[in-house]
């Protein structure tokens, strides 16, 4: 029997070389006559009063207070140039080493107590079957109360004497009676007490809308492994809402840094400083410290404390980046 071989396959050898591959097109430049007729001049025409009238309101102040850092005047008279006077004046303040440590003492306070709570309320909350929203809306309840006339209510509880509603309330335990705002001890927690009442009810209503992103199955799958309800918030509940939390923590980090309603309004800054804050100290370089004030120490303490907020936020965002995406 003879074995006669079979021919080789058509096609090119591996001595020849492979044909040239054709160049993919060049994409179009995308040059100021294509931008026009795909409808860009007709979209910047749209967007242009929203630019001007954010342009105006926005960062037209934000240039006027840069520029005012640098001059001394109480808008009466006219500006003096005084370049980084303003800045040095402030940095030579006794007080603002007193405002800053109270400013930080009150964003720690109210970061220990004031964050966890929301994302505990909310999960609590989303665990509820029945009236879900009759809570929903008694905890947004102290949103909706205007800041002032919170502060005056807020005001009456905070009695120090015996008759005073708190105090009383702490003498059914056979507590003593507190000084409250009187004291410098207690001033600043007082007022993280009340900023905690009517500020964490908008964080819950995030943290209850986050809650319903997370898929059901997750759940199912712990509770199928024996998992306890501490064990679902932990590994279910807060990792599925990582990047909410980091977002909502530098949102209450900035706020705490600018707080001001709740020192004004309740201590004027005192107990003996106890309650000074940063915005505060601004407001008395803008309107107690002389006829008409000197707006140019405010504006510059001003600026001071938008460059820190905005380096913190940079290094927050870069250092959670990758942690909340992970």
């Amino acid at each position: 029997m003879t074995l006669t071989a079979k021919p080789p396959a058509a096609g090119p050898s591996a001595s020849e070389p492979a044909p040239p591959s054709r160049p993919a097109p060049r994409k179009r430049a995308r040059n100021l006559r294509t931008w026009v007729q795909g409808g860009g001049l007709s979209t910047l025409v749209f967007l242009a009063p929203m630019l001007i009238v954010f342009a105006i309101f926005s960062w037209s102040p934000i240039v006027q207070s840069i520029v005012m850092s640098f001059q001394q005047t109480n808008l009466l008279d006219p500006p003096t140039w005084v370049g980084l006077d303003n800045f040095a004046a402030v940095l030579s303040d006794p007080l603002l080493g007193t405002a800053v440590l109270n400013t930080v003492y009150f964003a720690v306070l109210a970061l220990l107590f004031g964050f966890p709570l929301p994302i505990l309320v909310a999960v609590l909350m989303s665990e509820v079957r029945r009236g879900k929203g009759f809570y929903s809306a008694l905890a947004y309840l102290p949103v909706v109360v205007p800041p002032v006339v919170a502060v005056l209510l807020w005001k009456v509880f905070y009695d120090a004497s015996p008759t005073g509603l708190f105090n009383t309330i702490l003498g059914w335990f056979g507590i003593p009676a507190q000084p409250w705002l009187q004291s410098s001890a207690t001033a600043m927690p007082s007022l993280v007490l009340e900023a905690t009442w009517a500020g964490a009810g908008g964080s819950i209503i995030i943290y209850l809308a986050a809650l319903l992103a997370v898929p059901p199955e997750l759940y199912d799958a712990a509770e199928v492994d024996g998992a306890s309800i501490w064990n679902k918030i932990w590994h279910v509940t807060l990792p599925q809402l990582r990047g909410i939390l980091f977002i909502m923590l530098i949102l209450q980090v900035i706020a705490t840094a600018q707080v001001f309603l709740e020192p004004y309004l309740f201590t004027g800054g005192g107990p003996n400083n106890a309650t000074v804050t940063i915005l505060l100290l601004i407001y008395r370089y803008a309107f107690q410290n002389s006829l008409g004030g000197d707006y140019g120490e405010a504006t510059a303490l001003s600026v001071m404390l938008a460059v820190v907020l905005a380096l913190l936020s940079w290094l927050y965002f870069r250092l959670t980046n990758r942690w909340s995406t992970s």
